[in-house]
């Protein structure tokens, strides 16, 4: 699954190429799009903005239609020039938007939907999101609170929920609890305010990292092997401490979580050592 940093790249790239231009072209394999294309065409408008907000890319076109994509398990948005060769199969687009210099391809698109801007501010979805951890203006104490609503829920999981905080996929949440030194099965509820905190300022941090980046990374390594701490390294050894690198499936959706025992030890239960379970 894309990660919130990699949309926001995404959107980066595509406002950069796109914005101001007058779309000459639109294709899509979503008859929900297609109907509304042909009673309000998206040819002839001008492309405002493309911006992210958490996993979510909203690209503006004038006269208030906006084009909301969500990308998933395998979605994603490519750039050719006119006549450039994909890559990835024809069969793979969903959605083409072009212009005269460029177009954006929509590849294995699951959710995609016109909205108005009143719809934006009502949609289920996007209403409901968290703070966006690349957002200017994001809000920490806000991030907190909303970890906090789900005391009974592990870490690792709370992380993941975009309601709670947008924009962390299964990657970052592993490498985020390790370099914040939290064991990713420890409940919410056993986290003192400061553990929260500090897990936010973490997750904020790595994901700027991976922006400046320009590719997923939460080391300073200039290795390119050693771009990340504990993901994808299961029975390697860490990076800190050379204790082997654990890998199990977790939550519903059974995604991989990665810790190293030893830089993430399990907490004892607070209520159990007859302790409020956070301050």
């Amino acid at each position: 699954m894309p990660e919130g940093d990699t949309i926001f790249r995404t959107a980066q790239t595509l406002h950069r190429v796109l914005a101001g231009r007058l779309v000459v072209r639109f294709d899509s394999t979503f008859p929900a799009l297609t109907r509304v294309d042909v009673d309000r065409p998206i040819a002839g408008r001008t492309i405002d903005s493309v911006v992210s907000r958490g996993k979510h890319l909203l690209m503006t076109f004038s006269g208030d239609v906006i084009l909301h994509t969500h990308m998933r398990m395998n979605g994603a948005w490519h750039l050719y020039r006119p006549g450039g060769q994909w890559r990835r199969p024809a069969r793979d687009m969903r959605i083409l938007v072009a212009t005269a210099d460029a177009i954006a391809v929509g590849f294995n698109v699951p959710v995609a939907e016109f909205l108005s801007a009143r719809d934006v501010l009502r949609h289920r979805d996007l209403a409901a999101l968290g703070p966006d951890l690349l957002d200017a203006g994001f809000d920490a104490g806000e991030a907190r609170l909303r970890l906090r609503a789900s005391p009974n829920a592990a870490a690792g999981d709370a992380l993941l929920n975009q309601r709670a905080i947008a924009g962390i996929g299964n990657v970052l949440k592993s490498e985020v609890l390790f370099a914040a030194g939290i064991d990713p099965f420890t409940r919410v509820g056993q986290l003192s305010d400061a553990d929260l905190d500090h897990i936010v300022a973490v997750a904020r941090q790595l994901m700027a990292m991976s922006v400046r980046a320009a590719g997923r990374q939460t080391t300073k390594s200039l290795n390119p092997n050693a771009r990340l701490w504990v993901y994808g390294r299961g029975g390697l050894p860490c990076r800190k401490c050379g204790m082997r690198v654990q890998a199990k499936k977790t939550g519903i959706d059974a995604r991989l979580t990665y810790w190293c025992p030893r830089c993430q030890p399990p907490r004892e239960h607070a209520r159990s050592a007859g302790r409020p379970p956070h301050k």
